[in-house]
């Protein structure tokens, strides 16, 4: 490998100026452009041109949080090191080899005028926004492209596609560890949960008669701002973006919604590449040839102190991919398509549907290749698609682990149509959910039937959430929003059905009454059993299952069925049946002596310690004991808790806090005039002197909705401020 450091430029590099010409261009368009905030501070965009709301939708997201939106392009781009120094380098090396900036450019060149004019707007709003705002001072980004948004095409900055090949896994082949990458699962219920909930309801089960939508993401706190964009060219979007998105990601119009659950079905592989080294040159077998591997110098620039160093990797790459790690001998390519021009189309132009036929109509660019949608219409339609872009491969291959690069019979054979993926239009059974799960559960009787699809296209399987909702949803009838909004917010944990009766038992019939177990554990054993399995914020039961199950984890992760790896869900449930008596009491026990010594006493109501706390605003927050905090009766969706709220000890912190769970959560009924709630992780706003900061959080810890000001009448009773980008607010 090819290693060049040398001294480049001072960090403090002067901001690009603009020029006259761009800025004569912005002040223009933001004549064309009215902000109106209304009094949570949500920001309803009204422009002539679809162009003049991406232009103001940008300025305004700016003004609530630029060092998001910044944030998220810097990671995109790969360019996380500059800000974050070396340690930062693989993973920018990671995003470089999965997602190329020199297609991103060629497409901009190529997009459509109407797109090009998007494009063009969105990173004019941020300029202009940088321009107007001189004391915001950028990490690093002094000046947005507009082919930057073409780096990020789907839904969620995250939502990167690598067939389960990791950062640390390219670590270990291109920094020359001898070490053999090992691939993480493509599905495995991790600790820190992630995910959404989406769910719809026909006219059948509401009490009005219209359709009913709920949208509900798990993302880290403050990941999704709430918004609405009007134009004159038909726009009238309603729901949240990820910073810097043009396009509202998961949200509603007056005609339908749409949910996006992040999804599992296999839109990337990894292949097994037989290498050999001839003169110098590497080269791979591939149908019984010898082909050379490419080769590409990849210079990578990263923080040291107050200078900025670069770092050159000469990277591989064969007709399936990247090299992007090695494994018995044999280096491993991928194959993914992480980025293109017809996703973003799909992403932007699904916004502007104007119900079920035509946002099926959109969902035919196969383009999506890292999520789930729920739908719902004022006709009354509800719909469901698992996945979206599927490539078509030969099913006897098992494609959840490396397939042999070497051959034909391995290579994508084009793309499933959408009539040929997992889908469900107007099901028998009157409702959708889905949370992340398979789709084989998602609405009843009318479940999709697993046998007529290759497995490919579901590989995750059933979770605690998607069980709880499943139920839900089969029991729905009459249902209003505030009825779905009480179902979204059911914090039933199912991983404790079996769990807590096996340790009930255990106690009950194999530990001696003489011994000094039983006689410690009759209390905590007394409040386990009479609770009814739901988290909330008096509940001691809460704390010390939770704490348990914790406790619990490596023996619960290293369940095996018949030798083989399962999910979580059997993992859990497997283990309440074969576990230990000694190892799941003295758990227990050992939960009881900690909060004991903690807080001298083990009654701690699950509220007392579980805590919502926001202070700085920082892209990574701090905590503090000794500062306020709000308690919460939610948990983490792991757990089966639909409203998901993940958190933890903290630096040494007596007290839990959250950080990732519900984030922008919205109710939606469907009709002549849309009738929707919605709520946000804390507020609208990242600056902590504005109001908006946290004029939502106690809400959000109580489930306590705020009504959606979706039409213009509604908005103008409750105006905060109007203006004009770029005008000084008074």
């Amino acid at each position: 490998m090819k290693l060049i450091l040398f001294l480049l430029l001072p960090l403090q590099l002067l901001a690009q100026n603009f020029s006259r010409e761009e800025i004569s261009r912005w002040e223009k368009q933001a004549k064309q452009v009215t902000i109106i905030r209304d009094k949570w501070g949500i920001p309803h965009i009204y422009g002539k041109t679809d162009a003049d709301c991406a232009f103001g939708l940008l300025y305004a997201q700016c003004e609530d949080d630029f060092k998001r939106v910044e944030a998220n392009y810097i990671d995109i781009l790969g360019r996380s090191a500059e800000v974050y120094g070396e340690k930062n380098l693989y993973t920018d090396l990671y995003t470089r080899l999965l997602i190329d900036s020199a297609e991103a450019q060629k497409d901009y060149g190529n997009s459509p005028a109407w797109l090009k004019k998007l494009l063009q707007a969105y990173a004019d709003g941020i300029n202009y926004f940088l321009y107007k705002n001189p004391s915001v001072k950028p990490a690093l980004l002094n000046r947005f492209e507009p082919w930057f948004h073409l780096m990020w095409t789907d839904g969620s900055i995250a939502a990167i596609k690598s067939g389960g090949i990791t950062a640390y896994d390219l670590k270990n082949f291109y920094s020359g560890d001898p070490r053999s990458t090992v691939l993480t699962q493509k599905f495995d219920e991790e600790e820190i949960a992630t995910g959404s909930n989406g769910f719809a309801l026909a006219p059948s089960r509401t009490a009005s008669g219209k359709a009913i939508l709920y949208i509900n993401p798990h993302v880290t706190f403050y990941f999704r701002p709430e918004v609405h964009v009007i134009s004159e060219e038909g726009l009238n979007a309603y729901g949240a973006v990820t910073w810097g998105q043009m396009f509202v990601y998961q949200g509603f119009n007056e005609h339908c919604g749409w949910m996006h659950t992040s999804g599992y079905s296999d839109v990337a592989d990894v292949y097994t590449e037989k290498v050999i080294k001839k003169n110098g040159q590497f080269f791979y077998e591939y149908n019984k040839k010898e082909l050379p591997v490419q080769q590409r110098a990849v210079t990578l620039r990263y923080k040291e102190g107050d200078q900025i160093k670069t770092k050159t990797f000469t990277t591989w790459y064969t007709q399936h991919g990247p090299v992007m790690g090695s494994s018995d001998g044999k280096w491993l390519t991928v194959k993914a398509v992480n980025r293109s021009m017809n996703a973003l189309i799909q992403s932007y132009q699904r916004t502007k549907a104007n119900g079920f036929e035509a946002f099926r109509k959109n969902m035919e660019l196969v383009s999506n290749g890292s999520n789930n949608t729920v739908f719902a219409d004022d006709k009354g339609n509800i719909a469901y698609w698992h996945g979206n872009f599927i490539p078509r491969r030969d099913t006897s291959f098992n494609w959840n682990e490396p397939v042999d690069g070497s051959i034909t019979a391995t290579n994508w054979k084009g793309l499933h149509t959408l009539a040929e993926t997992i889908h469900l239009y107007n099901p028998a059974s009157g409702f959708i959910q889905n949370c992340n799960s398979t789709p084989y559960t998602a609405a009843g009787i009318s479940n999709p039937k697993k046998e007529l699809y290759p497995f490919y296209m579901a590989t995750e399987p059933d979770n605690f959430r998607g069980i709880l909702a499943a139920r839900l949803m089969e029991k729905a009838k009459r249902f209003t929003i505030d009825s779905m909004i009480a179902a979204g917010y059911n914090t039933h944990l199912a991983a404790f059905e079996k769990l807590v009766p096996a340790l009930v038992s255990r106690y009950e019939n194999e530990i001696s009454k003489t011994d000094s177990v039983y006689t410690k554990l009759a209390e905590p054993i007394a409040i386990l059993k009479s609770w009814d399995l739901k988290s909330g914020e008096t509940s001691i039961a809460t704390t010390l299952a939770i704490e348990w199950i914790e406790k619990l984890r490596q023996a619960i992760n290293r369940v095996r069925v018949n030798g083989q790896e399962v999910d979580y869900v059997t993992r859990v449930n497997e283990y309440a049946r074969t576990a230990a008596t000694t190892e799941i009491t003295g758990a227990l026990l050992s939960v009881v002596n900690n909060l004991t010594n903690k807080y001298s006493t083990w009654k701690m109501p699950w509220g007392a310690i579980n805590r919502y706390q926001r202070l700085t605003g920082a892209l990574q927050e701090t905590y503090d004991d000794n500062q306020p905090s709000l308690p919460v009766g939610m948990a983490a969706s792991t757990y089966g808790c639909l409203p998901s709220y993940v958190s933890a000890y903290m630096n040494g912190s007596k007290k839990r806090y959250g950080y990732n769970g519900n984030s922008f959560i919205c109710a939606v009924e469907f009709g002549k005039r849309v009738k929707a709630k919605s709520l946000l992780a804390g507020g609208q706003s990242g600056d902590p002197l504005s109001k908006h900061f946290g004029d939502q959080a106690e809400m959000y810890t109580k489930g306590v909705f705020k009504e959606v000001l979706f039409y213009k009448e509604d908005i103008l009773k409750h105006v905060e401020r109007e203006y004009r980008p770029g005008e000084i607010l008074k």
